[in-house]
């Protein structure tokens, strides 16, 4: 395949090292993490973040050199493929934490929702692209649609993990507004959300049932469903304007923080850091997200605008709903962190999707072809 040269000369530097400076900042604070997980084995937490980080990068490289056309032509091959990876779960996953949602491939743990989130971008982008509707998308034309985006929430919801299958439907509701729906669907749709959210807390499992009450009232059990909650507003608003300093945490040092790799990540930076560096780092993240925008606003064809979005809004919500959480203000449903939370699946999807908004990027220049 023939690489045109204008490919390097409109390289998207801004992007790159936007992602850069953040996925450092969040190796900086597993380091700080690290300290405190002496009880896993193995390499320290950063370094294996900052493995999956090159591979991350060798993937975004991948994903930028390859024209997004192509990627898009074969986007229903790709959503199946991850739909495979996904059901495959059931039979040769490993359960962790009461959830069925890791395969492991040669001593590597791959967690196939997160895979998800870009193949349902790619997949949906094929099909919008491919059946224009000028008027806006009604009820029979997102048949197709809704089936890409709510076969794999089922799946991953029956895993369970509530919290992604929500995800990936926030997800497909953004891309499928910013195509546009008509007024009467859209109606509708509110109409059918309002009636049938109170009736969804009879499917609820015990303990997602317990989040929810949780967030509505935390100090109903401090020491109990309340407690992860709690340390972590105790963490961020301790940490003041300047914070306590790196490794001078106390909520993390001390261990009182649980999950602080993972999901509460932004307690540990919070607290160190305190509300200036959190600020700092929000900003960076609102950067990331309007450059993102703009890649998809100053794209030539609607398959660039469709992905550049897609990804940018995936970005988008893992910073606002982990934050929200973080804060106490949404619910606790294990959404990582961008970037920064630990985890290789997580590294490695969304470095791919800064390849792909890479590659609409300095493809603006090309005609569609």
């Amino acid at each position: 395949m023939k690489i045109d040269r204008r490919l390097f000369v409109n390289f998207d530097w801004i992007l790159l090292v936007l992602v850069l400076v953040i996925s450092c900042i969040g190796l900086l604070n597993l380091y700080s993490i690290s300290c405190t997980l002496t009880h896993i084995s193995g390499k320290p937490l950063y370094i294996k973040q900052f493995y999956w980080m090159l591979i991350g990068l060798a993937m975004m490289l991948a994903a930028a050199s390859i024209d997004y056309h192509f990627i898009v032509r074969y986007g229903y091959v790709i959503y199946c493929i991850s739909l495979l990876l996904l059901v495959s779960v059931f039979i040769q996953g490993t359960a962790t934490h009461g959830s069925q949602r890791w395969l492991f491939f040669w001593g590597l743990s791959f967690q196939p929702s997160e895979l998800m989130k870009l193949t349902a971008i790619i997949a949906l982008t094929k099909y919008i692209t491919e059946n224009k509707i000028n008027e806006g998308y009604h009820i029979k034309s997102l048949a197709i649609p809704l089936a890409i985006a709510g076969v794999p929430c089922l799946i991953i919801a029956i895993q369970p993990d509530l919290g992604t299958a929500l995800f990936l439907a926030i997800l497909f509701f953004s891309v499928i507004l910013f195509v546009g729906v008509n007024r009467k669907t859209l109606v509708m749709f509110a109409t059918s959300g309002i009636v049938l959210a109170p009736l969804c807390w009879f499917f609820l499992k015990d303990y997602q049932r317990e989040r929810i009450l949780t967030f509505l009232n935390p100090e109903r059990d401090p020491l109990g469903s309340g407690y992860h909650i709690i340390q972590s507003i105790i963490a961020v608003g301790s940490g003041g304007i300047f914070g306590k300093g790196f490794l001078k945490g106390t909520q993390s040092q001390l261990k009182f923080l649980p999950e602080q790799q993972t999901d509460f990540v932004f307690s540990v930076f919070a607290e160190e850091w305190g509300f200036l560096g959190a600020i700092i780092l929000m900003f960076m993240f609102l950067a990331l997200i309007l450059w993102g925008l703009k890649i998809a606003r100053n794209s030539k064809d609607l398959a660039g605008t469709l992905i550049a979005f897609g990804i940018t809004v995936f970005i988008f919500w893992g910073v606002f709903i982990n934050v929200g959480m973080i804060l106490g203000t949404l619910p606790v449903v294990g959404i990582p962190l961008p970037f920064l939370s630990y985890g290789g699946s997580s590294m490695v999807v969304l470095m791919t999707g800064v390849g792909l908004l890479m590659n609409v990027s300095m493809r603006r220049f090309m005609l569609q072809p």
